[in-house]
């Protein structure tokens, strides 16, 4: 149950963050309550996956990793912001630490 809270935390998360996008610095009134609501409809599922056994930083590496990794393929394809080799490795790198800690955890 724990990663199912944490997969529904990491989609409201990029949910809040494109309502985010959308808003316009908050002078949009329904994409900046889809903001609020997503962010901390992200955090209370962070908190269930947490109560449910997840370890802190296992589960808040991976849905800090995920997120960024899907909201950076979601502006590139989306919005057409950039996605340069540099930062494809940063990705890259982030995502490599986090299975670090989800693999370090049994060793």
């Amino acid at each position: 149950m724990k990663y199912i809270y944490l997969i529904a935390a990491i989609v409201a998360e990029l949910i809040g963050a494109l309502g985010t996008r959308q808003s316009e610095g908050f002078t949009k009134l329904v994409p900046s309550i889809v903001a609020v609501i997503g962010v901390v409809g992200a955090y209370y599922l962070l908190s269930l996956s947490l109560k449910a056994g997840m370890q802190i930083g296992v589960a808040y590496g991976i849905w800090a990793a995920v997120g960024i990794s899907l909201l950076a393929l979601v502006g590139y394809f989306a919005f057409k912001e950039s996605l340069g080799t540099v930062q494809l490795l940063g990705l890259m790198l982030i995502i490599a630490g986090v299975l670090c800690l989800e693999l370090g955890k049994t060793a």
